[in-house]
């Protein structure tokens, strides 16, 4: 069982940055991936980035050029940096991650485990 607990979301003005965390334990590597996804009101959850065990990742159209993950292996946490923020990417972000993807079907990671969610919300 992998626990992910999420943190650093809140209020931002459009065109500003913020860095979301989520923490795993035991590991980050007791799973294949992590990754962040985000659901709007009315809309369906998307995947924002995954970072795989093995380093290699993979941004959303939607974000590229806007957002970068990465992770810290001592402090089994995964970050999601996003600047330029949009009125569009108000949403409930979620850490998940896959537990059995290999190779590059973690680029569309399933949601095996999954944090509580952290609200990010883009108004000025």
């Amino acid at each position: 069982q992998v626990q992910l607990v999420e943190s650093g979301g809140g209020l931002v003005q459009p065109g500003g940055s913020l860095t979301l965390s989520c923490t795993a334990s035991p590991s980050i590597f007791s799973v294949n991936a992590i990754a962040w996804f985000r659901q709007a009101p009315g809309k369906e959850r998307e995947l924002v980035a995954v970072i795989s065990s093995g380093g290699g990742y993979n941004i959303a159209d939607a974000v590229v050029g806007r957002a970068d993950i990465s992770r810290d292996a001592a402090k089994n946490t995964v970050y999601l940096q996003m600047r330029r923020l949009k009125v569009e990417d108000t949403a409930v972000y979620y850490c998940g991650a896959d537990k059995e993807c290999a190779g590059y079907g973690c680029y569309n990671p399933r949601g095996h485990y999954w944090g509580q969610g952290t609200q990010v919300t883009v108004s000025s």
